[in-house]
């Protein structure tokens, strides 16, 4: 392939970002891209992700490619890949105790958590408001609730999430909200591993 992929080099970005990653799973993920590659460019587009299943039926499917892409780009090479799926990684725990001037990683609950938030942040203000969540809840129930019902529940979680009164959800008061919640769990993607 025309790429100038190097795991060595790509293992060492990836430890600077405080994501650590055996060579082994490197090379599994690029074996992983090149099979999504169908263009064999060495870059992904959104087709591309597209054709992964698990992504086509997850209702918020379009968001997570969406993630993969710089603002502006409609092409990801596997730098960029794994850039994104490192928010995905399951911590190690080895890896809570480190060096704590370290650099927080890539999948540390914070990472995780801003990394949701901003698929419900549509318009990219730092806050999600009452018509953002309403379009993510859409996304995810599909036709079968009614705008009343789905309205009802964006404007609750509102007030449960707000905390200064400005009718939206920072970052912060998100991860007040989800304080209790496991994000490990629900934050793998299994056509990974």
């Amino acid at each position: 392939s025309g790429s100038n992929f190097s795991t060595i080099t790509v293992c060492r970005e990836l430890h600077e970002m405080g994501f650590h990653v055996s060579h082994s799973q490197i090379t599994r993920l690029y074996s992983r891209f090149t099979s999504l590659d169908k263009g064999e460019n060495g870059t992904l587009s959104r087709e591309d992700f597209q054709r992964i299943p698990e992504l086509a039926i997850n209702p918020l499917g379009d968001r997570i490619i969406n993630a993969f892409f710089p603002e502006g780009e409609d092409q990801v090479n596997f730098r960029g890949f794994m850039r994104t799926l490192a928010h995905f990684r399951p911590i190690e725990d080895n890896e809570k105790n480190k060096d704590p001037t370290a650099s927080e990683p890539l999948n540390s609950r914070t990472n995780k958590l801003l990394f949701a938030f901003q698929l419900y942040d549509l318009d990219r203000d730092d806050k999600i408001s009452r018509d953002e969540l309403l379009q993510v809840l859409r996304m995810m129930v599909g036709v079968n609730i009614s705008d009343e019902q789905l309205g009802s529940i964006a404007d609750r979680t509102i007030q449960e999430a707000d905390q200064n009164g400005d009718n939206s959800i920072s970052f912060n008061e998100f991860i007040k909200v989800l304080e209790k919640v496991d994000v490990e769990q629900k934050m793998s993607i299994r056509f990974l591993h």
